[in-house]
């Protein structure tokens, strides 16, 4: 789980302060962003059920998906769908998931 976090702030870093057409113009950010949340993706997927019975709000399987379409898709990815992910589904996600983490020690891998 704070695979997902640490990613999902990497993501809110690399695009903070940008816009969609900043986003779509920098590559180096579009890469970097695509790049953790294809690991973001895995995180989840390790997460297995527990994700939708803690966070029930969230689409997992849409993000469990989302790095194999990142993999294997990447052309086919939409500038705006990333975008939308990034502006609005990640922040959300990121923080139930801190609120939840800050429960326990930071070093602590298991719930």
């Amino acid at each position: 789980m704070r695979d997902i976090v640490e990613n999902g702030q990497a993501i809110l870093r690399y695009s903070h302060g940008m816009e969609l057409g900043d986003y779509v113009r920098n590559n180096l950010v579009k890469d970097a962003c695509e790049r953790c949340f294809s690991r973001l993706s895995e995180a989840s997927v390790k997460l297995g059920p527990l994700a939708e019975e803690l966070f029930p709000s969230h689409n997992w399987n849409g993000i469990r998906n989302f790095g194999n379409i990142l993999r294997h898709d990447y052309p086919d990815v939409l500038d705006d769908v990333l975008w939308a992910a990034i502006s609005q589904h990640l922040p959300r996600l990121l923080a139930e998931l801190e609120t939840f983490l800050a429960k326990y020690p930071d070093d602590q891998e298991t719930l």
